[in-house]
């Protein structure tokens, strides 16, 4: 089946219950927004389990970096900002594309269906998510899976999900299983159940631990969460910015530049660096190589939906706490802390073992999937006008150049063969990857 034939009877399918943000009167704030680590807001900084960790953490060790100071509030064990909150949608401190349309997840079905068929259709895949959120973009995705059994009923479909957080992990089993099963310690898998179309669901804490092979990859705001360490051009070279205690109030926390080069700004600052301050990602190298190693070894396709840049930003450190922005260093532990990718730098570490796509502005991708189409089809089977004016408010969202539409990207790693022009065709063009580029619907 013609990709442009598949998505069109997909697009066209009859509407469900689609859903939808409370926009809040229409202010509600999503974390792709900019906030300088170096403006500070004006509000009480209480002192919070994890501040106190970490004052005795300075205390006894020194200043730390940037990348350790985010690991400990995000992923302390104990006290850890993602191990135990429920951070998405309204009562949360941040919205998600999956979260207010099950549009978005459809497509991004559609696009990894329409690779598979591209890749000449493998009797077995599995789908690989890192950082999953609620489920919701998975579950959309089952769904697509589940209307095109005919086409993949033949395939061996499972599901990998990439999540650290206890609390995290069981909304996920809540809403894509029907049960679920606690494994042993010396499985690489922590959890593991069927979802409710029939396709096996497992858990693992590190994308290390997911079985190689054929792998569809999907991160969506996942790498933006990982730590950064932070640099200064000064005018004795590079220098790496720290978090410490301010000596004026022993209670709070401050950015200090390093007064010697580390070890993290010999080894990570690009040669053909240009700007003045950077941030670096180290964590996001390494799993960009994995994934990398594997579609190179195996085949498969990765696709990155996050807020970035091609490697021109600098000062991109920011934090979010009830949907509003929030200082970086007030009160840990309880905000989420996100800097923008570099999709520049991802590329540099997948070491030309595949080919990149993009980035390009998700409008144009969700544009090139047919989300205008999926929207009238959806429109056309609503009667009432307030689940309409819904329907229109989330396409606005996802779509508008001035919210999700411009800051968010998507980002494509596939095998290199997967652009080269087919000799059956005898075609100087590979053949199109699904939207990255104009589809001809005929």
């Amino acid at each position: 089946m013609p990709f442009a034939l598949l998505g069109r009877s997909l697009l066209r399918c009859g509407a469900r219950n689609d859903r939808f943000l409370r926009l809040h009167g229409g202010s509600a704030i999503w974390r792709c927004q900019c906030f300088s680590s170096e403006n500070k807001v004006e509000e009480n900084s209480p002192v919070t389990p994890m501040l106190k960790h970490l004052l005795m953490k300075i205390k006894s060790t020194g200043p730390i970096t940037v990348a350790e100071y985010m690991r400990e509030v995000l992923t302390n064990p104990v006290t850890g900002y993602y191990m135990h909150h429920d951070m998405l949608g309204e009562k949360g401190d941040f919205v998600t594309s999956p979260e207010i349309s099950q549009m978005f997840g459809e497509l991004i079905g559609i696009w990894f269906v329409s690779e598979w068929m591209a890749s000449g259709k493998p009797n077995k895949f599995q789908l690989v998510e890192l950082g999953p959120g609620r489920g919701s973009l998975t579950q959309d995705i089952l769904r697509v899976f589940n209307q095109l059994d005919s086409l993949l009923s033949k395939c061996d479909i499972s599901i990998h999900l990439v999540e650290i957080s206890p609390k995290l992990s069981e909304i996920q089993a809540l809403t894509l299983t029907e049960e679920k099963i606690k494994l042993i310690d010396s499985s690489p898998a922590y959890m593991q159940g069927v979802a409710k179309t029939g396709i096996p669901v497992f858990w693992y804490r590190d994308v290390s631990d997911v079985p190689l092979g054929y792998s569809f990859y999907l991160a969506h705001e996942f790498l933006d969460a990982l730590p950064i360490h932070k640099f200064q051009k000064t005018e004795k070279g590079w220098r790496e910015l720290l978090v410490d205690i301010d000596p004026e109030t022993p209670g709070k926390l401050r950015f200090v530049l390093a007064p010697f080069a580390t070890a993290a700004s010999e080894a990570f600052i690009h040669e053909k660096e240009s700007r003045d301050h950077v941030e670096v990602c180290p964590d996001a190298g390494i799993i960009i190589q994995k994934l990398a190693q594997n579609i190179e070894k195996n085949g498969g396709s990765a696709l990155i939906v996050d807020y970035g840049h091609n490697g021109t930003k600098t000062d991109t450190f920011r934090g979010f706490c009830g949907h509003k922005l929030h200082d970086v260093l007030t009160a840990p532990g309880t905000a989420d802390l996100t800097a923008d990718v570099d999709f520049s730098y991802l590329q540099r570490m997948a070491q030309e073992r595949v080919a990149a796509l993009g980035p390009i502005k998700q409008q144009d991708f969700l544009k090139n999937m047919g989300i205008d189409i999926r929207l009238q089809v959806l429109l056309q089977n609503v009667k009432d006008v307030v689940t309409r004016r819904q329907l229109l408010q989330s396409y606005e969202m996802l779509m508008d150049l001035d919210k999700m539409g411009g800051r968010f990207n998507f980002f494509a790693f596939l095998p290199h063969h997967r652009l080269v022009a087919s000799d059956k065709l005898k075609s100087h063009h590979s053949t199109p990857v699904a939207g990255f580029g104009e589809l001809l619907w005929k």
